[in-house]
C-alpha cells in the first residue's frame, strides 16, 4: 500500500517526470566526434523524453569497461560505440544485437552508408549489427603552397622529367619526398611508434604498391613484391626523409611536425585536416590539403578504412530505447548537424549535401578516400595481428630484419590466428 500511495504523491504532485524518465547509457571514446553528438543531445531529450548519459573514457579503457558489461545478463550501457579492431571478437562471441528487423520494421535507409564502411563497421556474414558512426580512413596531407612555387616547379621537371603536381601515382609521391627533403624541410614525416600507429600508417604503404593482407581464402599474400617493396619505401621514408625520431612517433608528435612546416607530407587519418587549419595548433594554415593515398595508377587509391560503429549489446537493459537513439543519432538532418561542427560523416549524402561542401571544400576528397579505400583484416584476432605487424615492422625499419625476414614472421603468425579463428582451413 505504501509504495502505491507513493507513486500516487508523486503523480499528483508533477515529480514523475525527472523521477522515472528512461534513460540510455553509452561507453564512448574522449575524440571530437564524440563532443560533437553530446551537444546534441538535449535535442533527442526534448523529442523523445529519454535521457543519455555518455560514460567518456580513453580508448585504452574501453575494452576493459565493456568486457563485463557485455557478458553479463543485465548489463549497464543501453548502446555501444564499437572499433573495428573488435567486430570480429563481438559479434563471434554473440554480444551484439542484430540490428535487421529494427531496420526493417522502422525503414531506415542503410543504403546511404559507405560501402566499404558497412563491410567494416555495418554487416557481419550478411547481418546488420552496427550502423556506421564516424570514420577515421587515413589519407595524404600534403603542401599544396610547395607543389605551386614556380622555382620548385622548375627545379623539380629539371630533375625527374614531368611536372610537379598533386601526385596521381604512388611512384609520383615517393619522387615527391625525395625531392623536397631539403632546405630543413622533410619530405616526409612517419608516424613509426609500434604497434598501432606503424601497423597502421604502413598498411596505406602496401595497399599503393598494389599489395593485400590475404586472398579471399583467408591466404596471407604479404611476402610479395608488393610487400617488400612497401617496407623498403616506408624505412627509407623514416630513415632518410623523415626527421630524426620519427620511427617511435606516435599521431600527435607527427602532426606537430606538418603543423610546425617542418615536412611536406604525411599520411594520417582524415580527422587531422580539420587541425591543419587551426591557428592555435598550426604554422601553415591554407597551406595544406588532404587527398587519398595514390596508388599504382592514377585512379586507384591506396589509403587505410577506420571506422567505429553504433551497436546494442544483448546485454542492454533497455534495447528499444537505444535504437530510438540510434535511429536519430544517425538521422540525415542529424548526421549534418555532426558533420557541420567538424565530424567525420559515414553517409554519402552527408558528404554530397551543399551545406557541408560549402564548410568544407575538401569534402569531396573525403568522399574519395572512403570510396576507394581499402579495410584491414575484420576477425577474431585483429588486436593481435596489430601487434604482430608493429613488432616486425620496427624491426625492419631498425635494419634488424630483412623486409622479406619479417614478412614471413607476420605471414606465418596470421596464418595461425587465422586458422584458430576458422577463417583459414
Amino acid at each position: 500500500m505504501l509504495k502505491k500511495w507513493l507513486l500516487a504523491a508523486a503523480l499528483a504532485t508533477g515529480l514523475s517526470g525527472p523521477a522515472f524518465a528512461e534513460t540510455v547509457n553509452i561507453l564512448m571514446e574522449g575524440v571530437p566526434d564524440t563532443e560533437y553528438v553530446k551537444t546534441l543531445l538535449p535535442e533527442f531529450t526534448k523529442e523523445t523524453g529519454i535521457e543519455v548519459n555518455l560514460e567518456v573514457v580513453n580508448y585504452a579503457e574501453m575494452h576493459t569497461k565493456l568486457v563485463p558489461q557485455l557478458v553479463a545478463p543485465t548489463g549497464s550501457y543501453s548502446a555501444i560505440v564499437v572499433d573495428f579492431y573488435w567486430v570480429g571478437e563481438f559479434t563471434k562471441a554473440g554480444w551484439l544485437q542484430p540490428l535487421d528487423e529494427r531496420i526493417k520494421a522502422d525503414n531506415f535507409d542503410t543504403s546511404v552508408y559507405v560501402p566499404k564502411l558497412m563491410d567494416l563497421v555495418g554487416k557481419v556474414d550478411g547481418t546488420t549489427y552496427m550502423l556506421p558512426f564516424y570514420n577515421y580512413a587515413m589519407g595524404l596531407l600534403y603542401r599544396k603552397d610547395l607543389l605551386a612555387d614556380e622555382k620548385n616547379k622548375t627545379d623539380f621537371k629539371a630533375k625527374y622529367g614531368f611536372d610537379l603536381d598533386v601526385p596521381k601515382t604512388w611512384d609520383e609521391y615517393l619522387k615527391q619526398v625525395e625531392f623536397f627533403t631539403k632546405d630543413g624541410i622533410n619530405g616526409v614525416v612517419n608516424q613509426g611508434l609500434r604497434p598501432d600507429p606503424i601497423a597502421m600508417e604502413w598498411s596505406n604503404y602496401l595497399f599503393a604498391n598494389g599489395g593485400e593482407y590475404h586472398d579471399a581464402n583467408w591466404k596471407a599474400t604479404l611476402n610479395t613484391e608488393a610487400g617488400v617493396k612497401a617496407i623498403e619505401q616506408y624505412a627509407t621514408n623514416v630513415n632518410k626523409y623523415g626527421p630524426i625520431g620519427s620511427a617511435s612517433f606516435s599521431f600527435d608528435e607527427a602532426f606537430n611536425v606538418m603543423a610546425q612546416g617542418k615536412a611536406y607530407s604525411y599520411i594520417t587519418y582524415n580527422f587531422f585536416r580539420a587541425g591543419i587549419d587551426d591557428a592555435s595548433k598550426s604554422a601553415v594554415v591554407g597551406k595544406v590539403e588532404i587527398m587519398p593515398v595514390p596508388g599504382t595508377e592514377a585512379g586507384k587509391g591506396g589509403s587505410l578504412n577506420g571506422a567505429w560503429g553504433w551497436a546494442i549489446p544483448k546485454s542492454s537493459p533497455n534495447a528499444d530505447a537505444a535504437w530510438k537513439f540510434l535511429k536519430w543519432v544517425e538521422s540525415p538532418a542529424i548526421a549534418k548537424k555532426r558533420a557541420l561542427q567538424g565530424g567525420s560523416p559515414t553517409r554519402t549524402d552527408v558528404f554530397d549535401d551543399a551545406d557541408v561542401n560549402a564548410k568544407y571544400p575538401y569534402a569531396k576528397a573525403l568522399k574519395e578516400m572512403l570510396l576507394t579505400s581499402h579495410n584491414f583484416p575484420v576477425f577474431t584476432y585483429t588486436p593481435q595481428l596489430v601487434e604482430v605487424l608493429g613488432r616486425e615492422l620496427s624491426l625492419a625499419v631498425a635494419g634488424e630484419k630483412k623486409p622479406a625476414e619479417a614478412l614471413v614472421a607476420i605471414e606465418t603468425e596470421m596464418t595461425e590466428l587465422a586458422k584458430k579463428d576458422g577463417k583459414l582451413k
